[in-house]
């Protein structure tokens, strides 16, 4: 997103332990958020010099929140799961400069899944496996993944993993990217 938006910059991955967080969070917002806080943390406390942005979301069914699936057998169980029910994908988006977030948001969209049949989950792993092996929904909304739903009601960028809008608000703010 950040390349198609014209906006410089590395990526690094930020190795935290995510389990921790999840067993501390009940909340998919606050999940999401501490998330993305500790991402951004992390990597700028080993950049100080540079903002850095850490991102990531969430996806809830009901009471329930889902991780990526492990494998392509736990990848179907979540889609049968998914099948006919509203789904919430929250994702949040930290800045931070030298070990210190200076800026957050946090955005969720509502994803109505339509009755799935066997036969379309198997054909829909056919073709879009491994790829949404590392989504947390278990789908691409840019591909194939849009035919899981019936309607949709939230921000494209959110469900892409990142309220893209109001973090290019404040990268303008800081003198980051032109205003």
């Amino acid at each position: 997103m950040l390349d198609q938006a014209g906006v410089e910059h590395i990526a690094v991955p930020a190795a935290i332990d995510e389990d921790q967080e999840k067993a501390r969070q009940r909340n998919p917002r606050a999940l999401a958020a501490a998330l993305a806080e500790a991402k951004a943390v992390k990597v700028s406390v080993e950049r100080p010099d540079s903002w850095v942005i850490g991102s990531d979301s969430v996806v809830s069914v009901g009471d329930r929140m889902f991780d990526k699936p492990a494998d392509r057998e736990q990848a179907a169980e979540h889609l049968r799961f998914f099948s006919g029910q509203p789904m919430v994908l929250t994702s949040a988006v930290a800045l931070a400069r030298g070990g210190t977030v200076e800026w957050t948001d946090c955005d969720s969209a509502r994803l109505q899944v339509r009755p799935l049949s066997d036969k379309f989950i198997d054909a829909y792993l056919d073709a879009e496996w491994p790829e949404v092996g590392y989504c947390v929904g278990v789908f691409r909304l840019e591909g194939r993944g849009v035919q899981l739903f019936e309607s949709i009601d939230g921000s494209y960028f959110t469900i892409l993993g990142m309220p893209l809008l109001p973090l290019l608000g404040a990268l303008r703010d800081r003198g980051i990217v032109a205003a």
